[in-house]
Parts: structure tokens; C-alpha cells; sequence
């Protein structure tokens, strides 16, 4: 699949990503940059407000599957295994989230990705969460 066919796939046949917003910012060889941009229902703290712990992580998932996906051949297909996220700080309800995912290792079966997740504040990216992130790497089965 080419660059233009994993943007198409991943912001219009995925329904959940269309559900949240999700764009793709850039996709590069294992690695990509999507941004949800704010909106009221992604509040999960309603006193700060602050996101959902949710909405982060999706992203998060969502990016790193991406960054994997442009490294497979269209044979191939990835599925989460394993997502450890630290959130380290509120994300803010009036700003886009970022996130920038890369791959650091690729391997026949796994596959491991570093996602940062920010916003921008006062001219500055600021880091809200940082997620590490394992992928099966799965051949797709041809049905009969």
C-alpha cells in the first residue's frame, strides 16, 4: 500500500479513528505524526478539565499500528499486543494532541514503537504522555 492508501485506510475505512478525529499529519517509512483536534466530548475530567485517559491511548494505539503498517508488505497486518502509556501531565480540552509514533524494532513477528504524545502550549510542544507499544505482525489469511 502506498502513502496515500494508508491515510485513505486509516482516516476513512477505520470507523473508530473517523469516530475521534483522527488526521494524518505525515507517514513516513516506521514512522507517522496524527493529531486528534479538540473537541467536548473527549473531556474526561470535567473539574480541570482535562482529556480521557481514553482518547490519549487510542491515539497512541493508533499511531504506533500506523508507523508499523507502513513498514509490512500488504500481506501483512499488525495487532496490538501490548501499550504502556505514562501520562505526565493533563492534556489540554482546547488543543490538538499529537502524536508521533516510531518504530524501533521490526521484527518477523513483533514489532516495537516509541509514540510521544503532545500539545502544543504557549508556542511550545509540550509532552502530555509517552506510550511504548508491542504489535503482533500477522499474515493475512486468504478467505475460501
Amino acid at each position: 500500500m502506498n502513502d496515500e492508501q494508508l491515510i485513505q485506510m486509516f482516516e476513512q475505512a477505520i470507523p473508530f479513528n473517523r469516530l475521534l478525529g483522527m488526521r494524518v499529519d505525515h507517514i513516513g517509512a516506521g514512522d507517522c505524526r496524527i493529531r486528534i483536534p479538540p473537541r467536548p466530548d473527549h473531556v474526561g475530567n470535567f473539574i480541570l478539565p482535562a482529556l480521557h485517559g481514553g482518547v490519549l491511548s487510542a491515539l497512541a494505539d493508533a499511531a504506533g499500528g500506523l508507523a508499523v503498517f507502513s513498514q509490512l508488505s500488504d500481506d501483512l497486518s499488525c495487532a496490538t499486543v501490548d501499550l504502556r502509556i505514562d501520562y505526565l501531565r493533563p492534556g489540554r480540552v482546547d488543543r490538538d494532541v499529537i502524536a508521533h509514533a516510531e518504530v524501533v524494532r521490526l521484527g518477523n513477528k513483533v514489532a516495537v514503537v516509541n509514540v510521544d504524545l503532545k500539545q502544543v502550549v504557549d508556542d511550545s510542544e509540550r509532552t502530555i504522555a509517552q506510550v511504548r507499544a508491542a504489535y503482533n505482525i500477522v499474515a493475512h489469511r486468504l478467505q475460501p
